[in-house]
This record gives C-alpha cells, structure tokens and sequence, in this order.
C-alpha cells in the first residue's frame, strides 16, 4: 500500500475508521468471544417516563470513545504513575442487541442473551445503554454466572432510586431497575449514590429499599463523607456489578440525557469511587445507560461517558494485573 508512513503502520487518528467502543475489534459471532472485556450496544428507550433518545447512546458513546484510542501502548497517567489499557487487555465489541420497537419483552431477552454470551465467554460484560431499564435483562443474565461465582453487590451511580415496584401495570421501565434487581436472590446488596431532588421513586420505594439492605446517599451526603468514608460501607472483597445512569451527574457537565437533575455529581466524585471499588473488590459487570445525545450539541456527554468508562476499565485489569 502506498501513501505516508504506511510502511510503518497507519498513525489511526480516532476521526477515522470504524468507530468500534475504543477502536477495537469487532466480534459478529457471539460464539466465538475471546476477550477479557466485551462492550454490547442496548439501544432500547422505550421504557422512558419523558424524554427518549437514549436509543442513540451506544452509537454516540462508540464515537466518543475513539478520541480514547490510544493504539496498542495503552495510555500512561502521571498522577497515578500507571499505564491502564495496554495491549495486554483484550476488549472486543460485539455491536448491538436486536431491538424490536414497541416489544419490551423481545428487547429485553436480547439483550439478556448478549450478556449471557459475554459472561459464557468469561469476559466482563460492559453494557452500554439505552435506557435504565436494560439494567433489568443485564442482571437477569448474572442468575447462571452467580450460581458458579457468587452473589453481586450493586453499585447504582444515578440521581434517581429506581425502585419502583408497579405503576399502572409498568414493571420493567427505566424506573424499576433496581426494584427488579433487589428481588434476585444473587443480589447481595445495594449501594444507590448520587441519589437528590424529585426522585422517580414515592417514599414507601425509599423504605422498601432500605429495609431491604440498600444504602441510599444524595450527592451531598458523599460530599461531605469523602471518597473513602463512601467506600467503607460498601462490603469489601465482594463481586460488583456498577451501573451508572449519566444523569447522576450534574447536567451543566452531562446535559444529553432525559431526565436531567441539577446538583449532580462532577468527573472526579464518581471517578475516585471506581478506582477505590475496583482495589476493593472484583468488578463483576458494567452498564452506563441514558446518554441521549441529541440534548447535548457539544457531546460533552457522551466523552464523559466514554471517558468514565475506559477509565474504571483501566483500573480494573490493573488491579488484576
């Protein structure tokens, strides 16, 4: 091939190429993922009490996540004098879940199936939504992962508690995952951070949650506790499964959500606490839902998303070493 610096290799700056989740490969055939990390697109946004759009997160957060491609040495951060993400990591993208518009069973169960393969192929599944309801088939897949591996703790980073049971005959929409996932018998526990304003949850939702083990915290409440004084009520040594709705931050960073809440968490209150759970425990699952791209023109959103999540995934392997 002729041309500049071919003879070299490509320089493959992120505006060009495929924008795979970090330039990475794409893997087509579910059957065959040989990696440590999988990342699986949910485009699903029909279980939203306001605003939609986060069918388009994936696709945004993918392209986001390119000014992130760092190639194969892996990119060197001085404050912690560690290089994360180096070519010993193997993440792969699988694409997306099939999503049947108006089938919120269907959707649901495919994407259910994407993280059962990824788990099968004993990869961290890396879910990439959509909206908070994906969260519901993400930890429906973890029952056959937990039987052989044990319970997991979830970590919820939102503004809102989730923890709707029914409404008008709704139990699967963005405001009952962690309703849904509290009733698994492989769910732990609960951790619910950044929790503040007009929650889409009634008080009886927050009394259910807490007389069900779950420590709820506002933004201001892991303020004032610092960063380690959070980590110390999560248990130690556990298995986690994270699950971060963007709309935990405040939107003056994060506008292109649905349902934006002022008085948000900033970057480095929500990055000091996954970089504490990744030393404190084994990260056992991710997703990151309602990025919805089209409320933020600057798409400031979507890099903090793909940011957050490069990030927690580098100082999680590590960890592992």
């Amino acid at each position: 091939m002729s041309g500049h610096g071919y003879e070299t290799g490509r320089l493959n700056l992120p505006f060009t190429g495929i924008a795979t989740f970090g330039k990475k490969p794409y893997v087509a055939d579910w059957d065959s993922i040989d990696a440590d990390v999988a990342v699986l697109g949910a485009p699903y946004d029909f279980g939203c009490q306001y605003r939609s759009g986060a069918r388009f997160g994936p696709r945004a957060v993918r392209e986001a996540s390119t000014l992130f491609s760092f190639g194969h040495a892996g990119a060197y951060d001085h404050e912690d004098d560690a290089t994360y993400l180096g070519e010993d990591v193997r993440i792969v993208d699988l694409g997306d879940a099939d999503i049947v518009h108006t089938m919120t069973g269907e959707s649901h169960a495919n994407i259910e199936y994407g993280v059962r393969k990824i788990l099968q192929a004993g990869a961290l599944p890396v879910v990439i939504g959509g909206d908070h309801s994906i969260n519901i088939p993400c930890i429906r897949a973890f029952g056959e992962d937990c039987a052989r591996n044990g319970p997991i703790h979830v970590v919820q980073i939102d503004a809102h508690l989730d923890f709707v049971d029914e409404r008008h005959g709704v139990t699967e929409g963005h405001g009952n995952p962690m309703r849904r996932a509290i009733e698994k018998d492989y769910v732990s526990g609960m951790t619910q951070l950044g929790i503040r304003n007009v929650s889409s949850t009634a008080r009886e939702g927050y009394e259910d949650a807490r007389a069900r083990g779950s420590d709820i915290l506002s933004v201001r409440q892991v303020r004032k506790l610092g960063t380690e004084a959070v980590l110390d009520r999560i248990p130690k040594g556990a298995r986690y499964y994270v699950t971060i709705d963007i709309d935990a931050f405040c939107p003056s960073i994060a506008p292109g959500t649905g349902t934006p809440s002022h008085g948000g968490f900033l970057y480095y209150d929500v990055l000091e606490i996954l970089q504490g759970l990744a030393q404190r425990g084994d990260v056992a699952g991710i997703d990151l839902v309602e990025v919805a791209p089209a409320y933020d023109p600057s798409e400031s959103t979507q890099i903090l998303a793909a940011q957050l999540l490069l990030n927690f995934l580098g100082f999680i392997f590590h960890k592992r070493g």
